[in-house]
């Protein structure tokens, strides 16, 4: 099973549906804050992730980003933030 890091942003503009995006996500993130995650999928599950969050927004006027980041390269990280980690297994709680 190969995984690879994305970062997914989003900018959601009506709160209930802010919090089903951040509830949904957070089910797949290693780490994030506010709207911004990490997450490590296959590409299975990326398609599933974009699948669902295309039914989530609405495309008028929310944003999602997805940014496939290279494993290769080193993240630059500032203040308390940590260098992303690639795990040996996923907690889904």
């Amino acid at each position: 099973m190969n995984r690879r890091l994305y970062i997914i942003a989003y900018d959601i503009t009506e709160p209930s549906r802010l919090d089903r995006v951040r509830h949904f996500l957070k089910g797949y993130s290693t780490g994030g804050q506010k709207s911004v995650y990490e997450c490590f999928l296959t590409d299975a599950e990326l398609s599933f992730v974009v699948s669902k969050l295309r039914r989530l927004i609405y495309e008028e006027t929310d944003r999602v980003h997805i940014f496939r980041l290279d494993g290769r390269s080193r993240t630059h990280t500032l203040g308390i933030a940590t260098q992303p980690k690639y795990p040996s297994y996923f907690y889904f709680g």
